[in-house]
Formats: structure tokens, C-alpha cells, sequence
């Protein structure tokens, strides 16, 4: 099983792969140029995002600055907003469904990491890395997360949600509810 497939099976894997290494470095050449993208140039985006991204969907708007770790993880259904400072860590798929909105600098995450020291930290002879591991992140359809909310490896949130800004959503969210807070729960059905 190479690296890459460990990771999408959520297995732990060595994130310093060449094969992954190539992807990420990829990415980084694909944001620096379309994070650096005159506005009005929408076309260029346009074919930034569908060299970058698993899927964009039509009408899907991404504000630069933007972050990943892959791109190729990625899927945002069509119609789909977001805002400026947003960071996906895509060690696996982050699927994001129709006419979301994600506000600024959300953050979502797939990688984990084992908690304790001692079997996070893997020496060998090029020196520490980390055992890293990855769980898929899904968000439904008409989605509204507000600014500044972090959510967490493996968290599934359900269609017409509303997550309240600055929220860390550590489980999953059911369809048409208000949620917010830290730890993000679920207020009132919408």
C-alpha cells in the first residue's frame, strides 16, 4: 500500500513521501499563482482552481488568499462561496456540498496526529517526522460556517446548517440546525 493510499485510508503514513511530496509541492506552485491573481483575471482562476481542486462545481468563488495541503482532495459543489483566509487540509477528502458559504479564515482540518509523544515522534535516518493519520471531512448542501471556525478530522455536517463564527466543531452536525460554540452544539432546529 503506497503512502497516499495510507492516507486516504485514514492509516498512519509518512507525509514526507516522494509521492506526496510532488503533490504538495504541486499545490504550493498552483495557490502561489492563483493567491497572487489579479481579480479581475477570471478566467485564470478558473483554471488555477480546475488544475488545483478534485472538483469545483460551476459558479464555485474561492477569495485568495487560500490554503491546502493537496488541492486534489478537494470537491465544492456548484454555486459555493469562500471567503478570504480559508486553510483545508486535505490529507483526505473535504467535501463541500451546493451554495455554501464559508466565511473567512475557516479552517478545516482532516490530519491527526497520535496524542502522545512518544508514538507521534518517529526517529529514523533522516531525522524526526510525525506520525500523521487522516479522516475525510463532508459538509451538505446550503451551508453557512461562519468566520474563524476550525472543524475537526472526520466530522460530517448535515444540509441547511448554520454553524455560528468562531466555532470548533469536534462532531457531526445534523441537517437544518443552528450550531455554535466551543465545543459547537447543536442550539435549535432552522
Amino acid at each position: 500500500m503506497t503512502e497516499k493510499e495510507k492516507m486516504l485510508a485514514g492509516e498512519n503514513y509518512n507525509s514526507r513521501d516522494p509521492e506526496l511530496l510532488g503533490m504538495y509541492h504541486r499545490a504550493r506552485k498552483l495557490l502561489k499563482e492563483y493567491n497572487n491573481l489579479d481579480s479581475e483575471k477570471l478566467a485564470d482562476r478558473g483554471r488555477i482552481l480546475g488544475e488545483l481542486l478534485g472538483h469545483a462545481g460551476p459558479g464555485v468563488w474561492i477569495e485568495a488568499p487560500f490554503y491546502c495541503d493537496y488541492g486534489e482532495n478537494i470537491s465544492i459543489g456548484a454555486g459555493t462561496f469562500i471567503n478570504v483566509n480559508c486553510v483545508f487540509l486535505d490529507n483526505n477528502k473535504i467535501t463541500i456540498g451546493t451554495n455554501g458559504l464559508v466565511g473567512p479564515a475557516v479552517q478545516i482540518y482532516t490530519a491527526a496526529h497520535p496524542l502522545k509523544a512518544s508514538e507521534r515522534i518517529v526517529e529514523d535516518d533522516g531525522g524526526s517526522r510525525y506520525l500523521t493519520s487522516a479522516k475525510p471531512v463532508a459538509i451538505g448542501d446550503n451551508v453557512w460556517i461562519g468566520g474563524n471556525t476550525v472543524i475537526f478530522p472526520g466530522v460530517t455536517i448535515g444540509n441547511n446548517v448554520t454553524i455560528g463564527a468562531g466555532s470548533v466543531v469536534t462532531k457531526d452536525i445534523p441537517d437544518n440546525v443552528l450550531a455554535y460554540g466551543n465545543p459547537c452544539v447543536v442550539k435549535r432546529e432552522l
